[in-house]
């Protein structure tokens, strides 16, 4: 989501990673909350539909090993090690009607939902850092990771 390090933001680190199972344990260390970025295809939506998940919606993935975990499993992990990992985590995904090629343009229908992804994702921050603002005690900082 190189879009969104188009604008400035104070209120949120972007941390763009191509990790994935437990290397993304040391993205998430040290944040209260993250906004995770990254497509999906879950074949029940058509393709630039935008979905919405929380950590607990996201499900088990079924993988070989830990190397290819998905975040819940990270999470657990990380609970079960008495890692930091982040207690408020929002999935916003964009679905794909074929999984991506390295190098390949985006579909029509997922660069459609680029400039709206990208609002949402800085909604979700806004929130979280008005929120913060309001209780006048910060929950701590925000990572708003994308995933390639």
């Amino acid at each position: 989501m190189r879009a969104l390090g188009a604008e400035p933001c104070d209120k949120a680190d972007l941390v763009e990673s191509a990790a994935s199972g437990l290397a993304l344990l040391e993205v998430f260390a040290g944040y209260d909350r993250a906004v995770v970025v990254d497509s999906i295809r879950t074949g029940r939506n058509q393709a630039g539909t935008i979905v919405e998940l929380a950590l607990a919606d996201v499900g088990r993935v079924v993988a070989p090993s830990l190397h290819h975990a998905g975040i819940p499993e990270l999470a657990a992990v990380a609970e079960r090690l008495g890692l930091s990992f982040p207690g408020k985590t929002s999935v916003l995904a964009v679905e794909v009607a074929e999984p991506p090629t390295f190098g390949a343009p985006l579909s029509e229908p997922v660069a459609a939902a680029i400039g709206p992804l990208v609002q949402l994702v800085r909604a979700r921050v806004d929130l979280w850092a008005s929120k913060d603002a309001q209780l006048d005690e910060p929950d701590g900082p925000l990572c708003t990771t994308t995933t390639q």
